[in-house]
């Protein structure tokens, strides 16, 4: 692989993705674990929301990560260590991406064992991380490019 110029729609897109999927859990009942899991559709509509989210995420890591520096990656979880290493991401956040795509795979692959109670505490306590995580993304490719008007912050 060549590095190149990432593509600012590609960015722009999952980034505006990843933070429609963030607004949807947000609008779900979080103040309490009884609230939310008293409607069936809350626990399946923040487990599909997290997914795709988090997998837009990835896939924006992936993307800078392939055109950027001309890496491929096979796994989501090496996405976070090998933007560590290029600088996009410090190591703290390195490893916080690691863990959600931890996450996103065991939600894939071990659905049955992810609890109701278990996506509530993910969907009330940790959605910042998420948030921080795109923050960091973005703010690299607007310091090196600096052209990205259209991305969320």
């Amino acid at each position: 692989m060549v590095p190149r110029e990432p593509d600012i729609d590609v960015v722009t897109e999952r980034a505006a993705f990843v933070q429609e999927m963030l607004s949807r859990i947000r609008a779900l009942p979080l103040s309490s674990l009884e609230e939310f899991v008293a409607d069936y559709r809350n626990v399946a509509t923040a487990e599909s929301c997290l997914r795709r989210g988090l997998e837009a995420l990835l896939d924006v890591g992936r993307h800078l990560l392939a055109r950027g520096f001309g890496c491929a990656t096979r796994e989501y979880k090496e996405i976070g260590a090998r933007l560590g290493e290029h600088g996009v991401l410090s190591a703290e956040k390195a490893e916080a991406m690691r863990q959600m795509a931890g996450y996103r795979n065991r939600m894939v692959h071990f659905y049955d064992e992810v609890s109701a109670a278990e996506l509530f505490r993910i969907c009330s306590e940790r959605l910042g991380e998420v948030d921080g995580l795109l923050s960091a993304l973005t703010g690299w490719v607007r310091r090196q490019l600096g052209k990205m008007d259209g991305l969320p912050s």
